[in-house]
């Protein structure tokens, strides 16, 4: 028994360090190409919009960028299909009688710091797909496009399955 708690201090601290250590690394590439969806406000509807127009360009890019192999491939594909996104935004704006402005802009954008678990993002400009509703002045989306961080979601297949190796030690010495 001393040896089994030994043992389970010494994975509990080893994974500690090697999470902390992993987060703490987490970067996103500089030459990455960013998606950035920004509603018109914070109300409760807006947010849904920015919601609904996120998963309808999340599939649409996924699809578009599957198989990119670099940076210069996904920018040009982004660029090519630019109509196909606006016309996308658009099909989700008329399916919900949501009669605001709306922007598309592929370039430079500026996004603010954010930090999302642990993890913090630095504040600037970064070539991304932006996507402006109404004023744009509610709380914003972001993610990945290429390499694809945030796409893997809209993949059809999601039955992944994530194991903690130490969950999986301690069923087995444990159990």
């Amino acid at each position: 028994m001393k040896k089994c708690i030994i043992l389970l201090m010494i994975i509990c601290l080893f994974y500690m360090f090697v999470s902390d250590s992993a987060v703490k690394s987490l970067k996103v590439p500089r030459d990455a190409l960013r998606i950035r969806i920004i509603p018109n406000s914070n109300s409760n509807y807006d947010q849904f919009i920015k919601g609904k127009v996120r998963d309808k360009l999340e599939i649409t890019m996924y699809d578009l960028l599957k198989n990119a192999k670099n940076s210069d491939e996904a920018r040009e594909i982004i660029v090519d299909n630019l109509e196909l996104v606006d016309k996308d935004v658009e099909k989700v704006l008329n399916s919900e009688k949501y009669n605001l402005e709306y922007n598309i802009n592929y370039g430079y954008n500026y996004f603010p710091m954010k930090e999302y678990k642990g993890v913090k993002y630095e504040e600037g400009y970064y070539e991304s797909l932006l996507v402006t509703l109404g004023k744009g002045e509610g709380d914003n989306w972001w993610c990945v496009l290429f390499p694809p961080l945030c796409l893997i979601e809209a993949e059809e297949n999601t039955d992944v399955q994530y194991k903690s190796i130490v969950k999986e030690i301690l069923r087995k010495y444990l159990s």
